[in-house]
């Protein structure tokens, strides 16, 4: 076992899900203050139109991200599955058919993005005065997703096997590239939203040119050889059995969250305002929790593969409990500190106040995602995707829709909105929580991926 791999089939629990987690940490922190640096250089240097018409998209960046990060994610659970199994000849089939799954997945969507971006800009009632500004950022940052979905692939390889360390040094080194582009282009080059999509596609290429190199260069079992890439229909089918199921929930609540969006335009633009201002919390919580998902998928994959039912049950837990913390510390954390994090943003005391309001509901909930997120994760890692994810539509895309129309509709204050998202998180648990339960008693009698 090499220093920069991890065999999760063995030794502490407690402490290998810690050390894995840690660098995806790391990882997703970085990439919130590289977008938000990216957002800070257009609208400092660039004026408020490119600041709008940057924003206007963000939707749908985190819609073609998150489609990306769901396939990935079928790649990662299927691969520490074989890994933990020592099925090198099925971990290298996997391997070079993924990298072309995600190849075509990163292309198709370039292409479609580009096509349909005015339409769908239009669509969304887009600014006519930021339109074409958000076409142009539109276009030129989905010339990047091939590279992304690359990364995404060289990413879930390497954090089957254990490393999470390196794909963190490649996107910290493009991260600080990205950083300097921008200022670069829009500064020196005056180039405005151009230039920081520019700089956003330069530097996901180099993230994905060390990652592939770094697979390229690999004696391992998942190492990438170019003379091996072929497209298993099997394992391909596998692949997309967890990955389109998981992309397809990254997509649900893209579109949730858009009614919850336009519940909160019925309020004031102070309301509007401190509403966006408290929103930048979501992702810093969120996706540093979101390492510990991520192990929690890799490590009962791996435990599947080895057969290990105790391990299985017990990544759950530990996950579990280190997300939930996390999400607690975090949300309290924010809140003591809700005047400096919120001034970040905004210096209207009335926005500041608006976004309290948000901040006060929200403390409290980011931890009860846990039991959602964490249990999903954890049917992941079994090969289970579909169930999860028809779960997920019900308790939170459906029952936010239902709480909207009727709680939201009947009290109309904004603290009754927001109380939507923890108790579709605990409604969805439950369910996700027995579902889990009764495939775990199946493992070992049955297959345990498709």
């Amino acid at each position: 076992m090499k220093s920069y791999e991890m065999d999760m089939t063995t030794g502490s629990l407690w402490k290998k899900i810690l050390v894995f987690s840690v660098p995806l940490m790391f990882s997703n922190i970085l990439q919130i203050v590289f977008n938000i640096s990216d957002v800070a250089v257009v609208g400092k240097f660039a004026g408020p139109i490119a600041l709008g018409a940057v924003g206007s998209t963000s939707i749908l960046i985190t819609l073609t991200t998150g489609l990306l990060l769901g396939l990935s994610s079928g790649v990662s659970a299927l691969t520490a599955l074989y890994i933990g199994a020592r099925d090198h000849t099925s971990v290298r089939k996997t391997v070079h058919t993924a990298a072309l799954v995600m190849a075509f997945a990163g292309a198709a969507i370039m292409v479609l993005g580009i096509l349909l971006a005015g339409r769908v800009l239009t669509a969304m009632h887009t600014k006519d005065e930021l339109m074409s500004g958000a076409v142009c950022y539109l276009r030129l940052y989905l010339l990047g997703t091939p590279a992304l979905a690359l990364f995404n692939f060289g990413n879930a390889v390497l954090s089957a096997a254990g490393d999470t360390r390196r794909p963190l040094n490649y996107l910290t080194f493009a991260g600080v590239v990205n950083v300097l582009l921008n200022l670069f282009f829009v500064i020196v080059c005056r180039m405005g939203v151009s230039g920081v999509a520019i700089a956003s596609i330069l530097s996901q290429y180099i993230s994905a040119v060390l990652v592939i190199r770094l697979l390229l260069k690999s004696r391992e079992s998942f190492g990438l050889r170019p003379g091996s890439l072929g497209m298993d229909r099997e394992t391909m089918g596998r692949i997309l059995s967890i990955g389109i199921p998981s992309a397809l929930q990254y997509a649900l609540f893209a579109v949730a969250n858009l009614f919850v969006q336009t519940s909160v335009n019925y309020f004031d633009h102070v309301m509007v305002a401190g509403n966006s201002a408290a929103a930048n919390s979501d992702p810093l919580v969120y996706d540093m929790m979101a390492a510990f998902y991520t192990a929690c998928t890799s490590f009962i994959a791996q435990n599947l593969g080895a057969g290990n039912r105790q391990r299985i049950r017990k990544s759950f837990y530990i996950c579990l409990v280190y997300s939930f913390g996390l999400g607690l510390a975090l949300g309290l954390g924010i809140y003591v500190l809700r005047y400096p994090f919120l001034s970040m943003f905004t210096s209207d005391q009335a926005v500041v106040e608006a976004g309290i309001k948000r901040l006060s509901v929200m403390a409290l909930s980011y931890c009860v995602s846990a039991f959602m997120d964490c249990t999903i994760a954890a049917s992941r890692g079994l090969g289970k995707t579909v169930v999860p994810m028809l779960i997920v539509t019900a308790g939170s895309t459906l029952f936010r829709l239902v709480w909207i129309w009727t709680v939201f509709a009947c009290f109309r204050t904004i603290e009754s909105l927001y109380l939507l998202y923890v108790c579709s998180w605990t409604i969805t648990a439950a369910a996700e929580i027995i579902y889990f339960a009764w495939v775990f008693r199946g493992v070992g009698r049955q297959e345990p991926v498709g």
